[in-house]
């Protein structure tokens, strides 16, 4: 992202607000932008680091509990346990969450197209009394966290016992799979343990259906991401089959394989999905975050120097294409497995691999992280090594293309098994870190914010600025603001932005031109020199402000 120079009119507000602050105008000029070919920065310390965790409510893993369904103040212990979640993520000084709001063609919204989740109340269909979407996005946005909603396009219900899970009747009244029966298969069979109905990825109008259903969020709520997991067609069970040899014969489009039918149907769903979430909100990004394997290298010389499942083949989802076509915004890949040599699956190995299939592209690359392997011994001594997640990051370090990581789930990192938790955090995460900006989403310049105060308070130093207009929409304001730190008073050299060592906060912006903030960190009599710069909804930076001293 290059920072944009000061216009006319913001140069002349900069240099009031130099005025008012008592700094030299030439203060105006400092960038927060940096080239790192030119600065020194310290890799534990990123400026931009994608942060998040998996929020999962399928089945109840995260977040709501189970235990909140039936509280005599459902919706109030609900609202207090997202919280907690957002404490956690605030303390991992993490930048993002990724939510599940559609587990089973389900909803956790007042949907029109789909039922009520049951993972909400424990009933399917039945309505909780409150708007969940709405309340976890504006309280991610109250403390800057982008929000992604979490999908699954095709997935309608889970296992239940005796193979329950395959039955019509227990889904909601409203169910639209009960509605059209045609649109779903069971699989494995009904009857069979495990068996779970899906909607048919090979029928045009199922997928126009819940491209719609999805869409519906997107249209109604301010979410910044839409993000799928590696749920497409079913991984397979045994020798079953999938049930779609009428599907192929009567929606074939001219293809003769099924196995490249079903991988266009995919491609399909992906791309239609990222051109509807542009054509209405081009800022919202769509990611995927697939199974860590493509293909292995035996099979395609493409592929990674691996000997596990392929979800090329398994599962339909041909991921590469979806980057090099750039079809997605960015690619969590699921490397769920440790350093060392496990020829099946590598994550030294697979690091690289990713790397270099975002490299070149515009798709930006996380890695997803296996927080729930640590400290279980059932997979294995690697993962009583209670550094072992920290090494991944470390590790993650040497690959410039790999710009943050997700970890799974919300439950495991705060269980910090072996204190694994606490070490990756203090060497990797003891910084805050801004969200790294997509240079492909629109955007539009802002100025510098000008800070009109610093005072001393009995919590800390309240700042003050302003912040000039300089666009109309979501595009052409500041969304938040990001927050420098110097020791002393002077002026900062252009590096002492290149990492997050003086960040000390990101906030969001609130209604108005004036916004403020307390640093509760500064130590009383210490001598600071602040600056603040204006951040859209895509993380683009604008010019920092004058700089502010406080004595």
């Amino acid at each position: 992202m290059k920072a944009t120079r000061l216009g006319a009119a913001g140069l002349a507000v900069a240099l009031l607000g130099a005025l008012v602050a008592g700094t030299p105008a030439a203060a105006a000029e400092t960038t927060s932008d940096t080239s790192s070919n030119t600065c020194v920065t310290d890799p534990a310390t990123p400026k931009r680091q994608f942060r998040a965790m998996w929020i999962a409510s399928v089945t109840n893993i995260d977040w709501p509990t189970k235990a909140s369904q039936t509280d005599p103040d459902q919706v109030a212990k609900q609202k207090a346990e997202y919280l907690g979640w957002l404490d956690l993520a605030q303390k991992l000084h993490h930048n993002a969450v990724v939510v599940q709001v559609r587990p089973t063609a389900d909803a956790f919204w007042p949907s029109s197209y789909e039922p009520w989740s049951e993972y909400l109340t424990g009933v399917r269909g039945k309505d909780p009394g409150w708007d969940p979407l709405a309340f976890l996005v504006e309280e991610s946005h109250k403390r800057n966290l982008e929000f992604h909603a979490w999908m699954n396009p095709y997935r309608v219900s889970m296992p239940a016992p005796g193979g329950a899970g395959a039955d019509l009747s227990k889904l909601a009244p409203n169910s639209p799979a009960r509605q059209h029966p045609d649109w779903v298969f069971a699989y494995p069979p009904a009857g069979v343990a495990g068996s779970r109905l899906y909607y048919n990825p090979g029928i045009p109008e199922v997928r126009e259906f819940v491209q719609t259903a999805m869409m519906d969020a997107v249209n109604r709520y301010d979410i910044d991401g839409l993000h799928f997991d590696d749920y497409f067609y079913p991984y397979p069970s045994g020798t079953y089959q999938y049930p779609d040899e009428a599907t192929f014969a009567q929606y074939n489009r001219g293809f003769t394989d099924r196995a490249d039918w079903r991988r266009d149907n995919i491609n399909l769903l992906i791309q239609e999905m990222n051109a509807k979430i542009k054509a209405v909100k081009p800022w919202v990004k769509f990611g995927v975050s697939p199974f860590g394997i493509w293909r292995n290298k035996s099979a395609d010389p493409n592929g990674s120097d691996t000997t596990g499942s392929q979800s090329y083949d398994i599962i339909s989802a041909d991921t590469r294409k979806w980057i090099k076509e750039e079809w997605i915004d960015y690619v969590v890949p699921q490397l769920y497995w440790y350093i060392g040599q496990y020829p099946a699956a590598d994550y030294a190995r697979l690091v690289p691999w990713w790397a270099e299939q975002v490299r070149g592209t515009n798709v930006q690359l996380y890695i997803g992280q296996a927080d729930y392997k640590s400290g279980e011994p059932a997979y294995g001594s690697f993962w009583m090594n209670p550094n072992e997640l920290s090494n991944h990051l470390t590790l993650n370090r040497s690959y410039p293309e790999v710009l943050g990581n997700v970890h799974f789930s919300a439950v495991q990192v705060k269980a910090n098994r072996l204190g694994a938790t606490d070490i990756y955090a203090a060497e990797h995460y003891s910084r805050p870190a801004l969200v790294p900006a997509m240079s492909r989403l629109p955007s539009q310049p802002l100025l510098a914010p000008v800070v009109t105060a610093a005072e001393r308070q009995d919590d800390g130093v309240r700042l003050s600025w302003r912040q000039p207009a300089n666009g109309e929409g979501p595009l052409g304001t500041a969304t938040s603001y990001a927050i420098y730190r110097f020791d002393g008073t002077g002026l900062a050299e252009p590096c002492g932005f290149a990492d997050a060592a003086r960040l000390v906060a990101s906030v969001r912006g609130t209604e108005g031109d004036l916004q403020s903030w307390v640093d509760t960190t500064a130590v009383a009599g210490a001598r600071y020199t602040y600056y603040v710069s204006a951040l859209d909804r895509s993380w683009n930076e604008g010019p920092v402000s004058p700089a502010r001293f406080v004595h």
